[in-house]
């Protein structure tokens, strides 16, 4: 209920600022406007909308399938209870914490803005590749399924390559930001998680 709540929350806002563009434009996260402003709320609004139909299809299907699995493996694991607070905290804080590493690098970059839930979801694919390490994943570039302790590291080093390049409209950042979160978050509430993967690069 809580993944279908968050994926139709931000469905309806995302389709909502496709056909407002004012309203587009107070949501987009803006680092300049956030330090030279104080529009804090940007940190956040700028998770429930997207550039196009393509941006959102994607994020919402990875938040779908990926969220699910983590979803019944956090309430297996700690209760369905326990598990909603978990997912609530990584999915929102992972979102929010991704957005430093944007900020950080754009705050006096006026031309700079950025939008989509990516690195939310990102701290929700990464929390469940370290949690479930030996579930088979795949991108569409890459259709042939592969086990996700491999999966997560080379995705990183995408990311971390496409950043360094600079090139493209993709906040590479934010997807590492997130990625990064959902790592530590799932160390610090289960960290016998880190050496079970380790272990499986390693054997």
């Amino acid at each position: 209920m809580l993944l279908f709540f968050i994926i139709g929350i931000t469905v309806l806002i995302s389709v909502y600022a496709f056909q407002n563009q004012q309203f587009l434009a107070k949501s987009l996260f803006y680092p300049y406007r956030v330090k030279h402003h104080k529009e804090y709320s940007r940190i956040i609004t700028h998770m429930f909308i997207h550039a196009d139909w393509a941006h959102l299809i994607f994020n919402m299907f990875s938040l779908y399938f990926l969220g699910q699995i983590l979803f019944v493996s956090f309430s297996n694991y700690f209760g369905e209870e326990s598990a909603i607070i978990h997912f609530v905290i990584l999915y929102f804080f992972g979102g929010i914490f991704a957005s430093f590493f944007p900020y950080a690098r754009n705050h006096e970059n006026p031309n700079y803005s950025s939008l989509g839930a990516s690195g939310a979801v990102s701290s929700v694919v990464f929390a469940a590749i370290l949690w479930n390490p030996t579930m088979k994943l795949a991108l569409l570039f890459l259709p042939i399924p592969i086990p996700a302790y491999i999966f997560g590291p080379l995705y990183l080093a995408f990311e971390y390559f496409a950043l360094r390049r600079g090139r493209g409209n993709i906040a590479h950042d934010a997807h590492i930001g997130g990625a990064l979160f959902g790592i530590v978050y799932v160390l610090l509430i289960e960290p016998n998680k880190g050496s079970e993967f380790v272990q499986l690069i390693f054997n």
